[in-house]
């Protein structure tokens, strides 16, 4: 008989496509028995990753309110929204995601009042009886890897494996046709947006990286959300293909996964291109460490000064004047990762700064 699992992932877009190996591995069900039904319990924003994933069958939308910035008012009606959902769905086990700042333990204590009878998650405080399975990060296993390998272990330590077959690569589906939007020929995505400032290129380095593209024989695509459309419009300029607010996540996965190569900063398309296979400049700022949310195994040029004074802040807004991480990466730096990520090789700079790049995951320690 299927038994139903409620996965959590509370974040964005791009934590929870990071989370797709641990979907599959719980989906694929315990020691050989038969397949599990995901219900994946997101944010708002990441919604539409979840009906994305291979192995979800169902998406419960939720606003937590330690997770959403600006945070909801904690009422009972909020919280007799999540407890009604989960009881109609029959949830009866759950496996908590979470990256090494946020606890599982306000989510957990309102699924056990809800009913759930097993919880796994990943803790460095005394979980109690909240937790059933609980891991220690930094004990059970090492914080600095990639986020996708910190939520397949959690899976495997609540006894889920990726099946035979499964090289637990980020996987997307569902992805609708995108031929209309960007025409005929090969070509090279530029994402400009980013979820918060701290991680943006500046939107004039971008435009002149799309000159300098068009001038190398590159045709561009411009993409970013309905509320960008400002931003698309200047760094697409007159010769590059302007999707700013034509795509939805299921389209915007398509448009990249046709792209030669795809510009962007640390946000969540980076993770959707590495979902849909494509080599990825990742312009990233280091307010959190690459190797835990540089794009998951696949090519990657990384630009940004990893080493600079807002490495590891977490900032949301540059604590620095000028933003120098990544203002000081230039248009041409960008032209040039194009240039050889488009021949296979990427620079051993990138390599060193995510770490690992032969795709073997990190051991660890018993649980």
């Amino acid at each position: 008989m299927r038994r139903r699992v409620l996965v959590a992932r509370l974040d964005s877009a791009g934590d929870v496509l990071l989370a797709g190996p641990a979907v599959r591995a719980i989906a694929a069900g315990d020691h050989g028995d038969s397949p599990n039904d995901v219900v994946m319990l997101c944010g708002p924003q990441g919604a539409a990753a979840a009906r994305l994933l291979p192995g979800v069958v169902d998406v419960l939308t939720w606003s937590a309110p330690w997770i959403i910035d600006p945070a909801p008012e904690l009422t009972p009606d909020l919280v007799g929204e999540l407890h009604d959902a989960l009881v109609a769905l029959g949830v009866d086990e759950a496996v908590i995601l979470t990256s090494f700042h946020q606890s599982p333990l306000p989510l957990a204590l309102l699924l056990r009042l809800a009913g759930v009878r097993r919880i796994a998650g990943a803790s460095v405080d005394y979980a109690g009886s909240l937790l059933d399975v609980r891991l220690k990060p930094g004990e059970d296993f090492p914080e600095d890897q990639p986020e996708a390998e910190r939520a397949l272990g959690i899976a495997e330590a609540a006894g889920y494996a990726l099946p035979t077959g499964d090289d637990g690569r980020l996987q997307v589906t569902h992805l609708a046709d995108a031929s209309a939007l960007v025409g005929r020929g090969p070509y090279v995505v530029v994402h400009p947006g980013a979820s918060v400032p701290a991680r943006a290129w500046p939107p004039l380095h971008h435009a002149a990286a799309v000159e300098l593209l068009t001038a190398a024989g590159f045709r561009v695509v411009v993409t970013g959300s309905p509320t960008e459309t400002d931003l698309t419009s200047t760094v697409a300029g007159p010769e590059a293909v302007d999707l700013g607010g034509r795509t939805d996540l299921a389209v915007l996965g398509s448009v990249l996964a046709g792209a030669s190569v795809v510009i962007t900063g640390n946000t969540g398309p980076a993770h959707l291109a590495a979902a849909v296979g494509t080599p990825v400049v990742c312009l990233f700022s280091p307010v959190v460490p690459a190797i835990r949310w540089a794009p998951y195994r696949v090519p990657v040029e990384l630009l940004g000064d990893q080493d600079a004074a807002c490495a590891l802040s977490r900032a949301r807004i540059c604590p620095v004047q000028g933003h120098p991480c990544l203002s000081n990466v230039s248009p041409e730096d960008v032209v040039d990762a194009v240039l050889r990520l488009s021949s296979g090789i990427s620079s051993l700079g990138s390599r060193r700064s995510i770490g690992r790049t032969d795709g073997r995951r990190t051991t660890r320690g018993n649980r």
